[in-house]
């Protein structure tokens, strides 16, 4: 075999080989990283309620997505309405509430959705209860999210300091519990909200920049052959 590679075209084919193997190898290392809390979080959801003090003396990682069971009264008078939309894309508002244990804290409980047409008859419990959910940090306002509407206690995302601003309210912990699916009076609002979906599409980003490298290293053959710098036998 005889080869004399172009020297400039050889350096430039080399970094952009490494930088697209550098890149799937990183998608690798994500797809490792995603499989691993998804593994996390199917435990979390799996395992037995927590009390709230044991929520807060957990770490972040490890207390997000487990089932906590919180006893108090709700704050009916301060909850909030989030927009939102239910599967299938029909607008609902989901219900949350300051919820205060019976040693003062305060916790956001999500009590779930109800359909726009049916927000008057949604239930407010009043008096003492127990109420298990699912601890979560919700996302905030986007740069899009329309601004709120604090007099009528509509609001367009969980934020939370926003919410418990509204509310007069200082929260034991920068979460929302959203209830499980435990029937309210009446049939809303309706529980057992919490969607776990993570796209895990890494596997595919790595074979693709992978294909992109071997690609690029066969043109870069391929280019030497028709320029007669790459023969093979003698």
């Amino acid at each position: 075999m005889t080869f004399r590679p172009y020297p400039g075209l050889t350096i430039a084919a080399l970094i952009a080989i490494s930088i697209l193997v550098g890149l799937g190898v990183w998608q690798l290392q994500r797809l490792q990283w995603k499989l691993a809390l998804i593994a996390d979080v199917t435990a979390h959801m799996a395992a037995p309620a927590i009390s709230l003090d044991q929520a807060l003396h957990m770490s972040a990682d490890a207390v997000q997505y487990r089932k906590v069971t919180l006893q108090g009264r709700f704050d009916n008078a301060n909850e909030a309405y989030v927009f939102a939309t239910a599967e299938g894309g029909a607008p609902v508002y989901h219900v949350l509430s300051p919820f205060r244990v019976d040693d003062g804290r305060v916790l956001m409980v999500d009590r779930g959705a109800v359909p726009m047409d049916r927000m008057s008859q949604h239930s407010r419990i009043e008096g003492e209860t127990n109420v298990t959910g699912i601890w979560r940090v919700p996302d905030g306002p986007g740069a899009f999210t329309p601004s709120p509407q604090p007099e009528k206690h509509i609001w367009y995302a969980r934020d939370l300091a926003g919410i418990s601003r509204a509310a007069h309210a200082t929260l034991a912990a920068p979460v929302v519990i959203e209830a499980d699916a435990a029937q309210n009076p009446g049939g809303f609002p309706r529980g057992g909200q919490t969607v776990v979906s993570f796209s895990n599409n890494h596997l595919s980003y790595a074979v693709t920049w992978f294909g992109l490298a071997a690609g690029l290293f066969g043109v870069y053959l391929a280019y030497h052959i028709s320029k007669g710098r790459l023969r093979f036998g003698r």
